[in-house]
């Protein structure tokens, strides 16, 4: 391996095809070894720029330039290798596995590109040498969380700029937002200065047909609920459980419903049981099932979450008996590794 120092880090040159090998040789191992759901990449491809200092690497362009004569477009290139490369090897080791990266919240500036956002800040493609819209167009990401720290109103890199710019850009493939939970709750809602910006964001994500949903920066500032900012997840925003964003480029077909849906008494307690439904594949096999429940004369509808009381692994719920005096409908779904879901099967239980 060939690392080279800069800003007191030592970081692995892209530009050597042994350096991108030895990454996803990692990733492979990680991946043929633990049972993960995806494999998460930050930001970091060449580093964020210091002023007074350059990445040393004039030489290896030189011996190494694929006939590419920008140097610029050469470390790009080879950004671009190591993604494709990367994304191959988590898929061809497990299909399911998901690979999603965040890249810096601003691609390009208007100034320097005409499909770039009305913004003044660092940019992937020009400064850290990441195409992120050629990742997603070409497939080489699952899902893609932006790191749009900034707040509403932001003179530089305004919020709701950004976050319009990626769902016009960037549908290609499921767009998680990166938020700041500290700036979110630090600056006031430009139209209502008594609150701060929380619901605004959320009503922009809630606009926006690619935002599929929300990753938090950082985890502790929302356990240590700063601005009540966890408090008012668990409350109004995240309140019910939800399913994954559906990846159908992976595998968009549902398992087989499950089987044998039905209510008994074990020692004392009263146990919805079901069989997982047969699969020949992996694509096939239900991993997980959702639990719905509906009072009597409720329409059943799986598509709202308030009716959704567990998502497991088990293959059997404890059922809240009583008096055994209320009708229910209680509907189990199937889903598989991507969260594809099955058609329902319901039961109708006194209790």
């Amino acid at each position: 391996m060939n690392c080279f120092a800069y800003d007191e880090l030592f970081i692995l040159n892209p530009g050597i095809a042994e350096n991108r090998d030895y990454i996803c040789e990692v990733a492979k191992d990680i991946v043929s070894r633990y049972d993960v759901d995806g494999i998460h990449m930050d930001d970091y491809f060449y580093p964020y720029p210091v002023k007074g200092e350059s990445i040393p690497d004039d030489e290896l362009f030189r011996e190494n330039s694929n006939g590419i004569k920008d140097q610029k477009d050469w470390r790009r290139y080879n950004v671009n290798l190591f993604i494709e490369q990367f994304y191959k090897t988590v898929h061809e080791t497990k299909p399911w596995v998901k690979v999603g990266i965040s890249p810096f919240g601003i691609y390009r500036n208007k100034k320097n590109s005409s499909i770039g956002s009305n913004t003044n800040g660092l940019q992937n493609y020009d400064d850290l040498y990441a195409d992120v819209l050629l990742w997603i167009n070409n497939g080489w990401l699952d899902y893609c969380v932006p790191q749009v720290y900034w707040e509403i109103g932001n003179k530089a890199a305004d919020y709701e700029t950004l976050i319009k710019w990626w769902n016009q850009y960037a549908g290609g493939r499921p767009l998680i937002i990166g938020e700041d939970v500290e700036r979110t709750v630090k600056f006031a809602d430009p139209s209502n200065p008594k609150i701060h910006q929380l619901p605004a964001k959320m009503a922009l994500h809630k606009q926006l047909p690619y935002v599929k949903g929300t990753v938090l920066w950082y985890a502790k500032a929302a356990v240590d609920n700063v601005g009540n900012y966890g408090t008012t997840l668990r409350n109004v925003y995240w309140k019910y459980p939800a399913l994954q964003p559906e990846m159908p480029f992976i595998d968009g077909k549902a398992p087989q419903k499950v089987k044998k849906l039905k209510p008994m008494w074990i020692d004392g307690d009263y146990v919805l049981f079901w069989t997982a439904p047969a699969a020949k594949n992996w694509d096939d096999e239900a991993v997980k099932y959702v639990v719905y429940r509906f009072a009597k004369g409720e329409k059943v509808d799986i598509n709202d979450p308030s009716k959704i009381i567990t998502i497991t692994n088990e293959t059997f719920y404890k059922l809240p008996y009583e008096k055994g005096n209320e009708k229910w409908t209680y509907v189990v779904t199937a889903l598989d590794r991507l969260q594809n879901e099955s058609k329902i099967a319901k039961k109708k239980i006194k209790l």
